[in-house]
């Protein structure tokens, strides 16, 4: 069943969301060559619990940490460590959550560790670009399948693949809701987009091969090929109107 939520809760959400959009606009400062990706643990760890809010994926199913850091061929899921020091030339994925008052708001970003090669900076863009496409389509009326379409359209147009094995969800009381949002498949199928729905949205994409594993930590999902993948993820609410996305920052619309 997908949860409809009220104007109180919506508020809730976008109040986490407004902390969340602006940690993820501070880290392009942040990240860059020797820094660790426990600093970038810590340093967002901290900026959610200075807002009285609680990191929600800490212990979430097990996973050990605050906060996914995901370097270079590493989609998702990545265990931030005080030995994994990131190198000039990397991208590096981070995805946070934060809740507050019992309620969630989740997103993600690609982030460039110094000088990055032309590939990388193209598969980013085009990531975030997906994200965009498909949010004219986040809409009263819009059927659930047609904001995978337009990532799919988005991101295989562009040369690259879209991730079949994990997919964006609904949000709210809880991280991971209904219903599923895919980043590919048919237009106009599944149900109709109403408002006070809530959704992480969240095209995942690769340089190569779509396929990819988890590793023997039980969390860290690479890409087959060895090749890099991208990240790009918001809360988006949908309204009467234009698509409210609680995530982002003002600076970075």
């Amino acid at each position: 069943m997908i949860r409809i939520k009220t104007e109180d809760q919506i508020r809730l959400m976008a109040e986490s969301g407004k902390v969340v959009g602006a940690i993820l606009h501070d880290l392009a400062d942040v990240i860059r060559p020797g820094v660790t990706t426990m600093d970038i643990d810590r340093f967002v760890t901290e900026r959610i619990r200075a807002e009285g809010m609680v990191p929600t994926f800490k212990g979430y199913g097990g996973f050990p940490a605050n906060v996914c850091v995901s370097v270079d061929e590493e989609l998702v899921h990545g265990i931030p460590s005080e030995d994994r020091v990131l190198a000039e030339g990397s991208i590096v994925s981070v995805d946070i959550g934060a809740t507050h008052k019992g309620w969630v708001s989740d997103a993600a970003r690609t982030y460039f560790v110094g000088d990055v090669d032309e590939e990388k900076r193209r598969l980013v863009a085009v990531c975030r670009e997906s994200f965009f496409v498909c949010l004219a389509h986040c809409r009263v009326g819009s059927r659930l399948t047609d904001i995978g379409h337009a990532v799919q359209g988005c991101v295989e147009a562009a040369g690259f693949s879209v991730v079949l094995d994990y997919v964006g969800h609904g949000v709210g009381s809880k991280m991971h809701e209904s219903p599923q949002v895919k980043n590919y498949g048919e237009a106009g199928k599944g149900p109709k987009l109403m408002r006070g729905m809530a959704l992480a949205i969240e095209p995942m994409i690769n340089a190569g091969t779509a396929d990819v594993h988890t590793l023997d930590d039980g969390w860290t999902v690479v890409t087959d090929d060895g090749k890099p993948a991208a990240h790009y993820e918001n809360t988006v609410i949908i309204t009467d109107g234009d698509p409210l996305v609680i995530t982002l920052d003002e600076r970075d619309r």
